[in-house]
């Protein structure tokens, strides 16, 4: 019988989002959980999913908490590195997040999550990495079909996030491995955006691993993304608001 493994990432404070996906399997066996970053900011209710990360390690889910890694909102807003944002809306959004963190959130985003942003652990006997962007740039450049930026033929499986688009596909590096027609492969999981997905989707994205069958599946689950809209202040730019409706 399969392991399974539950896959979020880029949750950005969106807790309708988070508790639809955490609805959507709660009647599923998981072996563990793992996180790629990205908890915090955009969304309004940061200190609210630092809670229920808190409440999943203390409660059911505690001991199964495989991987937790900061990605770059963790840092920009915890580290105040601002430099690498786009935009100025975007400098508004990570300093009002940041002066809105309770000091159990900051202590919880120091102390509990993984700062590097990449994580490498075993499953199943089969070497995994995680990573919230790439091997190029562990929080600000993440992989995808056409530029994997790095070289991951040491791994079976690598999970990643950060683009807010879901895909899984396989690569085949070339081995000296003549049983294998002399090619390896490994698998690229981004698990799309849990509280801010930008493939056009609206819904809550995650992904299911299952092991060792290698099974993976990209669900999405709608939630209420009007009542995260209404949360929002003024002074917060709408582009934030109004990208939820189209999932863009």
């Amino acid at each position: 019988m399969d392991n399974k493994y539950l896959i979020l990432s880029d949750i950005h404070g969106n807790i309708s989002a988070f508790d639809a996906v955490m609805k959507d399997c709660e009647n599923e066996n998981f072996t563990g959980i793992i996180i790629l970053g990205d908890c915090i900011d955009y969304g309004m209710r940061s200190n609210e999913m630092i809670k229920r990360l808190i409440a999943l390690e203390e409660g059911d889910w505690k001991g199964r908490l495989i991987v937790n890694i900061w990605g770059n909102h963790e840092k920009l807003v915890v580290d105040k590195d601002l430099e690498r944002l786009s935009s100025d809306r975007g400098r508004v959004m990570a300093k009002y997040t940041a002066d809105q963190l309770t000091e159990t959130s900051v202590e919880y985003i120091n102390v509990s999550m993984n700062k590097k942003g990449i994580q490498k652990f075993e499953l199943c006997g089969l070497r995994c990495l995680a990573v919230h962007g790439s091997l190029e740039d562990n929080y600000w450049k993440a992989i995808a079909p056409d530029e994997l930026r790095g070289d991951y033929s040491n791994y079976d499986i690598v999970m990643g996030g950060h683009s807010h688009y879901s895909h899984c596909f396989a690569h085949f590096y070339k081995a000296d491995a003549p049983e294998l027609r002399n090619k390896k492969a490994v698998t690229f999981i981004n698990p799309g955006s849990v509280g801010q997905p930008r493939n056009q989707n609206p819904y809550a994205q995650y992904a299911v691993l299952s092991l060792p069958s290698k099974r993976v599946e990209l669900r999405a689950v709608p939630y209420d993304v009007e009542y995260e809209q209404s949360l929002f202040p003024d002074e917060i730019d709408k582009f934030y608001k109004t990208r939820l409706t189209y999932g863009v």
